[in-house]
């Protein structure tokens, strides 16, 4: 114990006590201050790792797609809010619990169920994003599409790595996919089904696709078109133009373009199309593709040349018109060495109003048909032909020596009219009279007026020299086609105030001389010429309306006459033309005329001759039947001249007939002539007509007829025509004796 004592109260022993309790008491503040230094530290950590996890957990709500962190042992660790959303739980009530008991029902792509747990677990061979199927908010039948993605981190947790899984809902961009092909489909098989010709075609303008219409208009298959240059269905002249309008869709200088152009069918031929082209581009303003429709307008460019054909051709002849013809004439006159290049004939048909009359315009058509097809044989490489009314044509020539080929023209026209013209039952002979006018200095004084005008005079001048024949035109014939014209003018001012006048001249009884009526004589009293006769004037009366106008006043005279003549005796007969009778308005005019001034129709007799007698189905017939039927006697004037069928006395409503005075001047004498006439005469009274002889200038000629059994009979023996104002003579005596107009009636009756 002493020497415990006694070592403590040693000096060295003391001093290593104090060392040693200094150090101890060094030691203890040293783990104090490291103690107190791990503990801030901690802290430290701690709080930053509650900061970091704060900002995790803000950037992961934040974020538009769902996050998703699990244990190692498959516990949810952290969940989104866009996560939950997108698997329909709830968060506070999946944190900390497994994935598996979570009861969050998935199918993949294919429909078959799939485990949760794995489907948040990292995939070990690095394939992409696993598609998934949650159920919707929809219902039972609506299915949420998700992308899960999901990496592993391995020193995340001490307790083992965690896996973070990315959910991004995909159902509407599955959605707008599905839409997209759906609307592509539809797209293409409205294409397919399209009536209209329809195509897809790529930048290199190949064709892609393109429907069943579009190779039927083509004349192929669309597996045939399939791949196909659409220039190499284009016609090579339209090639260029299609080009350009491409070029331009594809710079954006136009947004669509639409040209017709024609298209080389599979057979060769060729049809016409409307092409319309849009340019399909991505959404960034890049060119994807094009899409081109067509529409068949190859029978709008039929019916538009047809029309266009029709504009500038007759339609009878299917020769150019006057329209067509001018425009012709004027190109040809328009060259420097016209003069001695151009010529003109002039052709008209001699005796057509009288053809066109006798048997009936379909026969009158057919004619001016076989006349048309004669000048364009006659013509050929020589000239064009034009139709430019009626029955007058126009052959232009162009070329080096335009005297003789014009001259050779119209030979050849005059000999193929030579050939009769077969129609039906008939045999027509057809004439033309043509006159040709050399474009010259004079002739084109005027420009193209003056030179038809020199033809036509040239023509006029073949007519007056006998028909059938070519004028050569001279300057002396504008003179005498000046005239012609001029008189034609003084003619329409006279019929329109009164200078054509009727004069009468009696018609008798043969058997006692008693005068029964007058025919009505047309005259022109002329201002310097004095009174003309018909064949001075008539023959000028081409105009069908400036005949029915002549018709008209001459009604209102023999009316007038009637009125005034108040003998209920006597009648009068009024020559009538086709022209007239043709015009619808004819027998209406004299009924009302007859009827305004109270006079029985029996008083007035329609006289024509057998060229006014057509085919039953015209107008004419018509209005002679009208006529007829309202009491007015028909004749037939220069009975026994015609061709016409001994049918048409049968068959039209003919009242009675007047022998043609070429009959009566042989007569005694010519045996043959009296023979005719008395055969006529029976033929006459067989079919129960009146008979009338005229051109009467000897007793003789008037005692054999009258033998013969004509009844009636007029000429010079009996007096010549008279005008209003001298008839009736005092000294002539009347009797009443008319004629029936329906002289067959009674026997059809029987």
């Amino acid at each position: 114990m002493d020497g415990l004592v006694g070592l403590v109260q040693e000096p060295a022993f003391v001093v290593a006590a104090s060392i040693l309790l200094l150090a101890v008491t060094v030691m203890s503040f040293v783990a104090l201050y490291r103690a107190a230094r791990a503990r801030r530290a901690s802290a430290a950590a701690t709080a930053q790792a509650a900061a970091l996890r704060r900002q995790l957990e803000a950037v992961i709500s934040s974020a538009r797609d769902g996050v998703v962190v699990t244990s190692a042992s498959g516990d949810v660790v952290m969940m989104s809010e866009a996560a939950g959303a997108c698997l329909g739980v709830s968060i506070a009530e999946v944190i900390g619990r497994p994935v598996a008991r979570l009861g969050i029902r998935t199918i993949d792509a294919g429909m078959h169920p799939l485990n949760l747990q794995e489907v948040l677990s990292a995939r070990s061979n690095g394939d992409g994003p696993r598609v998934v199927g949650v159920p919707g908010r929809r219902g039972g039948d609506d299915i949420r599409w998700l992308q899960v993605s999901t990496v592993e981190v391995p020193d995340a947790d001490p307790s083992g790595p965690v896996s973070v899984a990315l959910i991004v809902d995909s159902t509407g961009t599955s959605d707008a996919t599905e839409a997209t092909n759906r609307s592509d489909q539809q797209f293409r098989k409205a294409i397919e089904n399209a009536p209209l010709p329809m195509a897809l075609v790529d930048l290199e303008w190949r064709l892609m696709e393109v429907n069943r219409a579009f190779a039927e208009m083509l004349g192929s298959t669309v597996a045939a078109l399939r791949g196909t240059p659409f220039a190499a269905l284009s016609h090579p002249a339209d090639v260029s133009k299609e080009r350009e309008h491409l070029q331009r869709l594809y710079d954006g200088a136009e947004p669509r373009f639409a040209i017709e152009k024609r298209f080389v069918k599979s057979d060769g031929l060729v049809t016409y199309a409307a092409l319309s082209v849009g340019l399909v581009r991505h959404p960034g303003g890049a060119p994807d593709h094009y899409i081109v429709q067509l529409r068949d307008t190859t029978q709008d460019r039929v019916h538009s040349d047809q029309l266009a054909h029709a504009v500038e051709h007759d339609p009878l002849t299917r020769l150019a018109n006057r329209t067509l013809m001018n425009d012709v004439l004027e190109k040809a006159v328009g060259q420097p060495d016209a003069i001695g290049r151009v010529a003109v004939l002039a052709v008209d048909l001699d005796g057509f109003k009288s053809l066109n009359d006798r048997f009936g315009h379909a026969v009158g058509d057919d004619a001016l048909f076989h006349t048309a097809r004669v000048l364009e044989a006659a013509a050929g490489r020589h000239g064009k032909v034009a139709r430019i009314g009626g029955d007058e044509f126009v052959v232009i020539i162009d070329e080096a020596d335009a005297h003789l080929s014009a001259v050779q023209v119209a030979e050849a026209i005059h000999e193929g009219l030579r050939k009769p013209l077969s129609l039906k039952r008939h045999q027509l002979n057809l004439h033309a009279s043509v006159g040709i006018a050399l474009a010259d200095s004079g002739t084109l004084s005027d420009g193209i007026a003056s030179l038809l005008n020199a033809a036509d005079a040239a023509m006029y001048r073949a007519k007056a020299a006998g028909k059938s024949r070519t004028e050569m035109y001279v300057p002396s014939m504008r003179i005498d086609a000046e005239a012609h014209g001029a008189l034609i003018s003084e003619l329409r001012q006279a019929i329109g105030h009164g200078g054509l006048v009727l004069h009468y001249q009696p018609i008798l009884e043969l058997s006692d001389r008693t005068v029964v009526g007058y025919e009505a004589l047309v005259r022109w009293q002329h201002p310097t010429r004095g009174l003309l006769l018909p064949g001075a004037f008539l023959p000028l009366m081409n105009d069908r309306q400036l005949s029915a106008d002549l018709g008209a006043v001459l009604v209102e005279q023999v009316v007038g006459f009637l009125a005034d003549n108040r003998d209920s005796h006597t009648w009068v007969s009024l020559n009538v033309s086709a022209d007239q009778l043709g015009d619808s308005e004819f027998a209406d005019r004299v009924l009302t005329s007859l009827a305004r001034n109270n006079l029985s129709p029996h008083r007035l007799v329609i006289e024509l001759t057998e060229a006014s007698l057509v085919s039953p189905n015209t107008r004419v017939r018509h209005e002679l039947t009208e006529l007829r039927n309202a009491g007015i006697p028909i004749l037939l004037d220069d009975f026994g001249t015609g061709v016409s069928p001994l049918s048409y006395l049968r068959d039209l409503p003919v009242s009675g007939v007047k022998l043609d005075m070429s009959f009566t001047a042989g007569i005694p004498e010519d045996p043959a002539g009296a023979r005719v006439s008395r055969a006529l005469g029976a033929l006459a009274r067989e079919l129960g007509l009146a008979t009338i002889a005229e051109g009467i200038e000897t007793e003789s000629q008037a005692e054999y007829l009258r033998s013969c059994g004509w009844r009636y009979g007029q000429g010079w023996l009996f007096g010549v025509a008279q005008p209003a104002s001298a008839t009736p003579d005092a000294s002539v005596t009347f009797s009443k004796s008319f004629i029936d107009p329906r002289p067959n009636d009674d026997e059809m009756a029987d």
